[in-house]
């Protein structure tokens, strides 16, 4: 059994799906099939955190731990820092947050930003991949990122980063531009203060949580995965994307 926990924080509200978390996917909900896939990586704990009781309720079916929390959160990550307070987990322990829009998030991505954690000195971990589609560089739904030499972020951003000026686009295969993958390891410690800290100015602008950790003065280890994931369920289209696909297995 690996020494950290998975949390995976689950809304029932969304203005694109409502009750997004409860559809049905061949036979399971998309809370369902999350859990499960976070059950194969075989962390110390698996725990699904909502602040609705129709959630409780339907993971309660599956025999899923589950942490109830306030419903005044902002976001995912003060979310968490409730749930490793109610567990009372010390400050040295890794947790991955898990989205739970995620039905088909590889099991070894989240072993893979755990362990780029364990292994660092970072306060942080998460996950990216090469941007290879123009497309992709202008899409403000994409985030890109820029690091150092030792992989800690330097940078995230919704605009194209590094800006090649002179090269644009035939620089386009350049190992510099790599796309975010939305799955985070933190130590406790660190959650404990971030929900401490006033939103960062940068973080407002491009509204984008992570800022805030290198805004004050925190570091992120970045590793890159070894091919590209599914993308998560955010449309009735990419429901059935993925209804489509897991009836094909």
């Amino acid at each position: 059994m690996k020494n950290f926990t998975i949390i995976i924080p689950v809304r029932y509200a969304s203005e694109r799906l409502p009750g997004k978390p409860l559809l049905d996917i061949a036979g399971k909900s998309m809370v369902q099939r999350v859990y499960e896939q976070a059950l194969q990586v075989g962390a110390k704990k698996v725990i699904i955190a909502t602040d609705d009781a129709r959630i409780q309720h339907a993971a309660e079916q599956f025999s899923a731990p589950v942490v109830m929390t306030s419903t005044d959160h902002v976001s995912g990550t003060d979310r968490l820092e409730e749930v490793v307070s109610q567990l009372q987990l010390a400050d040295h322990e890794i947790v991955v947050n898990v989205q739970g829009d995620e039905p088909l998030i590889p099991p070894d991505f989240i072993q893979q930003v755990a362990e780029q954690l364990k292994n660092s000195t970072a306060d942080m971990a998460t996950l990216s991949m090469p941007i290879m589609q123009l497309e992709d560089i202008f899409n403000p739904n994409i985030v890109k990122l820029v690091t150092n030499h030792q992989g800690l972020a330097l940078y995230f951003s919704r605009a194209p980063i590094p800006w090649d000026r002179e090269n644009f686009p035939q620089a386009l295969n350049h190992s510099g531009w790599q796309r975010h993958i939305g799955i985070y390891a933190y130590r406790v410690g660190l959650l404990h203060e971030f929900v401490s800290w006033p939103a960062a100015p940068m973080e407002k602008i491009e509204r984008l949580e992570q800022l805030r950790a290198l805004y004050y003065g925190k570091q992120i280890q970045v590793a890159q995965v070894a091919y590209a994931p599914d993308p998560g369920v955010d449309t009735l289209e990419d429901l059935e994307r993925v209804r489509a696909r897991v009836s094909r297995k």
